[in-house]
């Protein structure tokens, strides 16, 4: 089973700029999230649009790919890398991995779990979910939730509270139902990234502006992945701030 992890790190982050080159303690951030992943996979690239983030790959030995400054999404960008490595290096990989680039401390035991759904014969699209532990996050727009049906694979992701507690207090939802978080890190099978990266953009993606809500619309399977561990997730220098006070950093 040949897996590629493909981290995008783009420059012209809109909450955070220039966020991949930020220092946490000693390293930057797509140094740290590059070495975390190299832990758990034999082939990682960082997929950029940027010389400043190519040039700081190189740096620390790491291997990097150039795409266009035009991808729409992280998925795209991860599609051309694909096609890039695999030319420059005449190796074939039949999965793709996309490492988000702002979660320095990504645990290895996620990325395991992504590949053991490879192993599934059916398997198109992998994702993970966490169970949310925090009624506050139950209506929190900024963090998606989805739910899954009992194979497993999830049904529909919203910023809206899903689903709908009937007859009950707002206050009381978390307390009848449990609700699922949905985590970043996906997994795909080469040609199914080939395929979804050639759809249009789709009414329930700009809707809830989720673009994995594309590939459900057009009848992609997408298998969802229980996990304990909590992602940090670096957005903006206030999340940096908070991380360093909290003593992450090593």
């Amino acid at each position: 089973m040949n897996v590629l992890g493909i981290i995008p790190a783009r420059w012209a982050s809109s909450r955070f700029l220039g966020k991949p080159l930020v220092k946490i303690g000693s390293k930057s951030m797509i140094e740290r999230v590059y070495k975390q992943s190299a832990k758990t996979l034999d082939n990682v690239i960082v997929a950029t649009d940027d010389m400043r983030i190519f040039e700081e790959v190189r740096r620390f030995n790491g291997q990097v790919v150039m795409t266009s400054e035009k991808h729409q999404s992280g998925t795209d960008r991860c599609y051309e890398a694909l096609k890039v490595f695999q030319k420059e290096t005449s190796q074939k990989f039949d999965f793709v991995i996309n490492i988000q680039g702002d979660e320095p401390f990504i645990q290895g035991e996620q990325i395991k779990q992504i590949i053991g759904c490879f192993k599934i014969p059916d398997t198109q699209i992998v994702t993970l979910v966490k169970k949310i532990t925090e009624a506050g996050i139950v209506f929190d727009p900024s963090c998606p939730k989805v739910i899954m049906n009992t194979k497993s694979e999830a049904i529909y992701f919203s910023r809206s509270t899903i689903p709908y507690i009937n007859a009950t207090k707002k206050e009381d939802w978390f307390d009848k139902f449990t609700f699922y978080e949905h985590l970043g890190l996906y997994g795909y099978k080469s040609e199914i990234l080939s395929e979804i990266t050639k759809l249009p953009p789709s009414s329930l993606e700009n809707a809830e502006s989720l673009e994995q809500n594309r590939w459900l619309e057009n009848a992609f399977k997408i298998k969802v992945v229980e996990t304990d561990h909590e992602n940090i997730s670096i957005d903006t220098q206030e999340d940096l701030d908070r991380i360093i006070e909290q003593g992450f950093i090593d």
